[in-house]
């Protein structure tokens, strides 16, 4: 595995940023702040990106919501190959015509995760897989068994690949081991960062992409982070890794969708309020949250 940009081959590379969706107060979707974020994001030196995963609340959305929300990502994008729709769902049916969508829309790739309404054996991830991988858009796992009690081990994913079913993983564990286990596993199955707050280690350890959510609030710097540790430039990569690290571990937390949202309005982003059954940060988290953020403005990142 070795660290490439995005390109039309691989467009599941680089950076594809998770994209926060903004609400308006009366908690309805602005489309058109969700359109001119997405152009953003790609002026300022991202790759993609990732519409309806877990930032953008997807599980709250109308099916009517979800959908326009695709449209609109590859619309703002120009390309739409530069758009991986998050397409999970608790039935295989239900992702596989949301990776349909996708397919018709001529997005690059999908983000999937395994089966989360119960802890699925083996046998059940990969018929699931099997299924979406049906609609012929490539295939992005996401293994966050930290959520879903479901957990894609490198040798799950090593058959995964093997069958055919995916181009690559969103490894969010932040167990850097396993990057070395997958490469020996399965050496052409791409690794994408999927935990902010694991950045560097996983460049190291031979990432060739990251699913991203603190670009939401500062993409040109963490352009510049991702791009320096990929290329195993440490000396710029490290100093900028540090400064950031308070705000890019709240990625990882529970809080995390309410945390870049609130990062993204000290910003001047349109990040507004979640929707329900996420509450509003309030107290010492919202504190350290924006304090971390006023540091990273203060530092000049952007």
């Amino acid at each position: 595995m070795t660290a490439t940009t995005w390109t039309t081959t691989s467009p599941w590379r680089g950076i594809m940023v998770a994209t926060a969706l903004p609400f308006r107060d009366d908690l309805s979707v602005d489309y058109d702040a969700y359109a001119e974020h997405v152009r953003w994001l790609l002026d300022n030196g991202c790759d993609g990106v990732v519409p309806n995963g877990s930032l953008g609340e997807y599980q709250t959305l109308t099916a009517e919501e979800r959908a326009r929300v695709v449209r609109i990502a590859v619309e703002a994008a120009g390309n739409p190959a530069r758009v991986m729709p998050g397409v999970a769902a608790y039935g295989s049916a239900e992702a596989r015509r949301w990776a349909e969508q996708a397919a018709a829309a001529g997005c690059g790739s999908v983000l999937l995760l395994p089966p989360n309404a119960y802890r699925a054996d083996e046998a059940s991830v990969r018929a699931h897989y099997a299924e979406v991988a049906r609609a012929g858009v490539p295939v992005v796992a996401y293994n966050n068994p930290i959520d879903t009690k479901v957990d894609l081990t490198p040798a799950v994913l090593a058959g995964l690949h093997a069958d055919g079913h995916i181009v690559a993983v969103k490894e969010f564990t932040g167990d850097v081991r396993r990057a070395y286990e997958l490469a020996e596993l399965a050496p052409e199955l791409d690794l994408l960062i999927g935990a902010d707050d694991a950045l560097l280690e996983l460049a190291v350890a031979g990432a060739v992409g990251w699913i991203a959510g603190y670009p939401n609030a500062f993409p040109a710097t963490c352009a510049e982070l991702y791009h320096a540790a990929v290329a195993g430039d440490l000396r710029t990569a490290l100093p900028l890794y540090r400064s950031l690290h308070s705000l890019l571990r709240w990625d990882s937390k529970t809080e995390f969708v309410q945390s870049i949202k609130l990062s993204m309005d000290l910003v001047g982003r349109r990040g507004g309020p979640v929707r329900p059954p996420r509450t509003p940060l309030t107290g010492d988290i919202e504190a350290v949250v924006r304090t971390a953020t006023e540091k990273a403005v203060a530092d000049g990142h952007r």
